[in-house]
Order: C-alpha cells, then sequence, then structure tokens
C-alpha cells in the first residue's frame, strides 16, 4: 500500500498511500474520511497525494501533541475554511491580531468568567424542558436536531446579549447551520462563467448571510445603547465596551466576533446532543446507567452524565478534521515534512485507532469512569482540538450539555421514527438528514 517503507528519518518523508489506491478511491466517488482512514493505516504519521504535493495526515497522539500544542508556530492555521462567515474573528485569524482577540476572551471562558454563564444556561436548560414537556403531552412529531439547535443558539445568545432568544430572531439565526453545510461546496472564488446551480447555491449563500447580518447589526446596537438583558450585560457588551481601549474592534470585527461565536458556540453542542440521543437510542442501558449511577444533582450522577458526553465526543467529535500547514520545515515523528505542507490531523480518526482505543468502534461510556480504560497520552482524544488554539468554549460546551442532560435524561425518552442518518463529514460532522422523533414521558 505504501510508497515509502524505510524507517524513519529526518531524511525520510513519511509513508505515502499507494496511488492506486486513490484513483480507486476517486472512481468510487467515496469520502475523504474513508480514504483518510486508509493513510491512517500506514501509521502514526502518513501522507496521500492528492494534488501535486503530498498531504499528510497525522494521527498519532504524540505527533498530534507534536503539531497541536507543543510548535503552534510551527503549524499554522491559514484561511479558515468558514471565512466568508466568520470574518476575522478569533476562529479565522492567526498571528498577533489572533493572540490580541484571544486574550480578551479566554478570561470569559474560565473560571469565575464562567459563573456568569450558569444562570444563563441553567435558564435555556429549563425552556428546553418546558417545550419538550408540551410536545410530550400534544404527541406532536418533532426534528431533535433543531430542538436542540435552539437549545444551544438560546444559550449562547443569552450569554451573548443577556437576553433569552425570540422566535424571530432563531429562524433568521438557523440559516448559520445552512451555510456552514453549503460553505464547502463552493470554489473559493466566484468564476467569470460559474456554473448556474454554483451561482445559485453561491446566491443563497449571500442571502442567508445577509439575514444573519441583520440580527447582529440590531444585537450590536443595542449593546452600544447599553442595554443589558434580564440577566445583566453580556459577552457582546464586553467586545462593544473593548472598542474604546482596542481601535482594531471596529463595526466589523465586532461582527466577526459575534457571528464566529454564535457558530462555534451552538453547532458543536448541538450536533454532539444529537449523536448522544441517536446512540443512546441504539444503547438504552446505557440511560439506565447513568441515571442508576446516583441520586438527581449527585456528583456520581454527573459524572456517568459526563461520561455519555466524553463518549459521544470520542466517536462523533464535531470538528472531525483540524487542519494545519508547515510554516517551515521540521522533523515530526522522525520523517521529514517540507515547508508549506498540508497537514491534517483528525479527531474522528485518532479516535477510532484501535491501537488506542480497543473496539473504537462501541460505544462504551464506562471508558471514561472506570480506571485504565482509556489511553492516558496527550493527543489520544482532543474533541475540542489541544495546544494554544483549543476551542475557546470547552468548558462552556461541557456545561451546558451536562446541565441540560441532567434534566432531560429522566424525565423523557425521544423515540426516533426513522433509521437513524448516515454521518456527513463537512465543515462538522452532523448527522446528514432530520432526526424525527416523538418525546416520551419517562415513567
Amino acid at each position: 500500500m505504501a510508497l515509502t517503507t524505510a524507517r524513519p528519518g529526518a531524511s525520510c518523508p513519511p509513508p505515502e498511500l499507494d496511488p492506486v489506491v486513490v484513483e480507486r478511491w476517486r472512481a468510487s466517488g467515496g469520502q475523504l474520511v474513508e480514504l483518510l482512514t486508509e493513510v491512517r493505516a500506514l501509521g502514526g504519521v502518513g501522507a496521500v497525494r492528492l494534488g501535486p504535493a503530498p498531504t499528510v495526515l497525522v494521527t498519532g497522539p504524540q505527533a498530534v501533541q507534536h503539531v497541536l500544542a507543543q510548535h503552534p508556530d510551527r503549524y499554522v492555521k491559514r484561511s479558515h475554511r468558514a471565512r466568508r462567515l466568520v470574518g476575522d474573528s478569533v476562529l479565522a485569524t492567526s498571528g498577533e491580531p489572533w493572540r490580541r482577540q484571544r486574550k480578551l476572551l479566554q478570561a470569559q471562558f474560565t473560571g469565575i468568567g464562567m459563573r456568569r454563564y450558569e444562570q444563563r444556561i441553567a435558564d435555556a436548560a429549563r425552556r428546553t424542558v418546558e417545550r419538550w414537556t408540551a410536545y410530550e403531552r400534544t404527541g406532536q412529531a418533532v426534528d431533535l436536531g433543531e430542538e436542540l439547535r435552539f437549545f444551544a443558539l438560546d444559550t449562547i445568545w443569552r450569554s451573548l446579549t443577556g437576553h433569552p432568544l425570540e422566535d424571530h430572531d432563531y429562524r433568521e439565526l438557523a440559516v448559520l447551520d445552512a451555510v456552514v453545510a453549503a460553505l464547502p461546496t463552493l470554489p473559493p472564488e466566484p468564476a467569470e462563467r460559474p456554473d448556474p446551480a454554483v451561482a445559485a447555491a453561491r446566491a443563497a449563500v449571500d442571502a442567508d448571510l445577509a439575514r444573519i447580518d441583520a440580527v447582529s447589526r440590531r444585537a450590536i446596537a443595542a449593546a452600544r445603547r447599553g442595554e443589558p438583558g434580564p440577566d445583566g450585560p453580556g459577552l457582546l457588551h464586553l467586545l462593544v465596551d473593548g472598542a474604546a481601549s482596542r481601535p482594531e474592534y471596529d463595526e466589523q470585527l465586532i461582527r466577526d466576533e459575534l457571528v464566529g461565536l454564535l457558530t462555534a458556540g451552538h453547532e458543536t453542542t448541538a450536533k454532539s446532543l444529537a449523536w448522544l440521543h441517536l446512540l443512546l437510542d441504539r444503547h438504552p442501558e446505557y440511560r439506565d446507567w447513568a441515571l442508576d449511577a446516583g441520586e438527581a444533582g449527585s456528583a456520581a450522577r454527573r459524572e456517568a452524565v459526563q461520561a455519555l458526553i466524553s463518549e459521544t465526543l470520542r466517536l462523533y467529535p464535531a470538528a472531525w478534521l483540524l487542519p494545519r500547514f508547515a510554516a517551515e520545515a521540521d522533523t515530526l515523528a522522525g520523517y521529514r515534512i517540507e515547508a508549506d505542507t498540508e497537514i491534517l490531523t483528525s479527531p474522528y480518526l485518532t479516535h477510532r485507532d484501535p491501537a488506542l482505543w480497543p473496539d473504537p468502534d462501541r460505544f462504551d461510556p464506562t471508558r471514561f469512569t472506570a480506571p485504565g480504560r482509556r489511553p492516558t497520552q496527550p493527543g489520544a482524544y482532543y474533541p475540542f482540538g489541544i495546544g494554544a488554539r483549543a476551542c475557546l468554549g470547552l468548558q462552556f460546551a461541557l456545561r451546558e450539555m451536562t446541565a441540560l442532560l441532567e434534566l432531560l435524561l429522566p424525565a423523557f425518552t425521544p423515540v426516533f421514527t426513522a433509521a437513524a442518518p448516515a454521518p456527513a463529514f463537512g465543515f462538522i460532522l452532523r448527522p446528514d438528514g432530520p432526526l424525527t422523533a416523538t418525546i416520551t414521558r419517562r415513567s
């Protein structure tokens, strides 16, 4: 399979996938994840030639740690794949602007900063319980994915603005998912004579972006007028106030940060909760396992619920692919990496490596509660990334998921009316289709 069979050495490039395998994959119309799974079989560092130069896939824990945590200035982000949506937000920028923007935001999502969001998370979770109670009473079928998206957007909106999410704003912001799904299918730049279907898709994205921008402008204007919500000022007020001493925070950058936080702040949570409910539908014994771990509100119950989340994130990390570029030549796990090489790290593939995770495709939350059941080396588990560019909202996402599940799991069981959709590997790893379900009350 591999073209390169020499032992690792500083003069040796990573082993490369046989081009026959690549051509067979192209002819089959397979997904990228299928090809990358073949590359992973070459070892923790392997290469595949999709164009003139090889792309290097990094899945071994030590190599992942080297790229993402130990040398973030050597392996850098370039233009973010969703830049048309998130602009120059902390998600997409790099270098000194990224450092300044991250420093301003980081304190808001750790320690004391997280305390101001606890009540807002709890209020959004209770609102979801009220909605599910109404669905259970009427027997109305719902799209569970959309319900979980509403919860996640409501939570981050409260945290940004101090206000609960209104239905009309939700309808406008719900197009975020459509934009995120469409952007990977569009060419980076418009062609002189575009294909009509591509032109129509680009026009639809532009229309959705205009809707998102309109909501953003209204929220920024309210923050500028000093209108805190019922829970007090939100993170958006911090950005607006920061403009007084940070001239880079003009109207456009505040918009970019707002949309970036809205996108990142709900996508991971909503999709992870959707996968978790699909997994519990297939493995209901683990719902009982978590509820039997302890009384409501106990540390044991919370630990079990968090294990459900952790195992879901192992199998279905929302950010399944984390691309980087080598800014300079390097030696990685003993292999030579040329400057400007495209590097792909993949939590999805690392988390499903049988050398690290026995029976890797099986849903088993006890991996995260029983001693010795999971690998301990850094880089073996990184659903939110690791190192300097790890997700800012990691603790926020874990807290809101835990808060919601502690209320929903004892009270409701969604009953899905169709087979689980297949995974779609775009910007975000998501279920490819609606999750129609009825909500039943647990006795």
